[in-house]
């Protein structure tokens, strides 16, 4: 699948229709991350799935946000070093249990968000980093894979950030995990759009 490359700067970007933008987001659904199989996207398709998701809004245009990307051997060797720090959490069980998920994936992006010091807002720069997640997480489905945003246990703990080098001034905004679902995801309990949606009346 060739993604188109990026406009030249300045360069008009038309806003146009597109069904199978609506498609994908009438039926998006999260694949489980522990389903997720090999392969992942190769190293030209993730170069592209990080340009699209950094394609966010962006007031300021400060790009409050990184990425890690963590795979292979890497990956392997940061998921023993979380391992290492299980017994320590309030629930160690259920701790160790979840690694499975970034185990499991055959490649996992986090996404920090790091704020830079601006007029900016700090929560619009975090907002940021979140949409960042989302069109990554939409971008992987539209390539054909499956993906999961997740922040678990070791994206809060102060030595798992360590060991992924986030700052204190950062937070990890999610585990983006890609691969392809060993079995299709089912859709759930959507909200009731009724009880949500309000017009405010002057």
């Amino acid at each position: 699948m060739t993604v188109p490359a990026a406009p030249a700067f300045g360069a008009p970007c038309p806003v146009t229709a597109s069904p199978q933008t609506l498609a994908l987001l009438a039926s998006r659904r999260s694949a489980s991350a522990q389903a997720l199989r090999a392969p992942g996207p190769d190293a030209a398709q993730l170069a592209d799935l990080l340009r699209l998701a950094a394609r966010v809004p962006d007031h300021g245009k400060l790009a409050p946000w990184r990425f890690v990307v963590l795979e292979g051997e890497a990956k392997d060797a940061f998921v023993r070093r979380l391992q290492a720090l299980v017994d320590r959490q309030a629930a160690p069980e259920k701790a160790r249990a979840v690694l499975a998920k970034i185990a499991l994936p055959p490649l996992t992006v986090a996404v920090i968000s790091s704020p830079k010091p601006a007029s900016i807002p700090l929560w619009e720069q975090q907002m940021s980093a979140g949409a960042v997640c989302m069109t990554l997480l939409l971008a992987a489905e539209a390539m054909g894979f499956g993906a999961n945003w997740i922040t678990d246990w070791y994206a809060f703990d102060p030595d798992a950030r360590a060991l992924l080098g986030v700052a204190d001034t950062e937070q990890v905004a999610g585990f983006i995990h890609l691969g392809t679902p060993s079995e299709d995801p089912l859709e759930r309990v959507r909200p009731d759009m009724s009880a949500i949606v309000q017009r405010w009346e002057a």
